[in-house]
């Protein structure tokens, strides 16, 4: 059976404005076209876009999508499971902040008493979360299991005045590498300045502290662009490789 893209809309909820451009990118295009211009879309295309709005529900870019669907180790098993597991990830996360509210209704009820540390439980655990998904399987090949769930765990049992001491580092840390990013004349004092602050920063989450593993965190940095990226966002392009040469330097 084939379906207008009219018909397709509808189904869907998509507009025709973006099948029309997922066409034009060549992410969906119709099984068939008439001589007329007229779109229309078999099974195939129908399965194709609900695999597209699975994706974009997850916050995939168009490009990743595309990526990810046009690779032919790809199968729809394999797919599908790499849904599954995203929506039961995004679900236990719900459930997390469904409880956090829950406890902080009755805490202001007067019906329970509620520490500071479960207050933030719930966005701490988000947080080590999008962390693993970004980085833990380099970590913790670089590292190894036991260093890396230890420094979760102290994540975890922060309390709230250790959380916000440590965010607080992080500010500074990220507006010293900013100015120092920005200096014609970079000193060494400021570069020092800029190493110790991060030490500072690592050690609320590394039960233990050697200028080795300091060192290979920091080449990491410029290894991997997302840790790249990251610093180079918040501090301007460049801070990443700054901050990676000071660590060598001084750590």
């Amino acid at each position: 059976m084939l379906y207008s893209i009219k018909q397709m809309a509808e189904m869907s909820g998509v507009s025709t404005r973006t099948l029309r451009y997922y066409d034009e990118i060549h992410l969906l295009e119709p099984a068939t076209v008439n001589e007329a211009g007229y779109r229309y879309y078999s099974t195939r295309e129908v399965d194709r876009l609900q695999q597209i709005l699975f994706y974009r529900e997850l916050n995939f870019k168009l490009s990743e999508i595309q990526q990810i669907l046009s690779s032919e180790s790809q199968s729809i098993q394999s797919v599908l499971h790499s849904h599954y597991e995203a929506l039961i990830e995004k679900r236990n996360h719900i459930d997390s902040l469904i409880r956090a509210v829950e406890q902080t209704i009755a805490y202001h009820k007067g019906e329970k008493e509620m520490s500071n540390e479960e207050k933030f439980a719930a966005f701490k655990k988000k947080r080590l979360e999008e962390n693993e998904n970004s980085f833990g399987e380099e970590i913790r090949q670089k590292y190894g299991e036991e260093t890396v769930d230890e420094a979760n765990k102290s994540w975890l049992g922060m309390s709230e005045e250790k959380y916000k001491e440590m965010q607080e580092v992080e500010g500074q840390l990220i507006e010293r590498l900013k100015q120092f990013n920005q200096q014609k004349n970079q000193q060494k004092e400021d570069a020092k300045q800029i190493v110790m602050l991060h030490k500072k920063w690592l050690q609320y989450t590394w039960s233990t502290y050697s200028s080795e593993a300091h060192k290979g965190l920091a080449d990491m940095y410029i290894a991997d662009e997302r840790f790249t990226q990251y610093y180079d966002e918040k501090a301007g392009v460049g801070a990443a490789q700054l901050l990676r040469d000071s660590i060598l330097a001084y750590a």
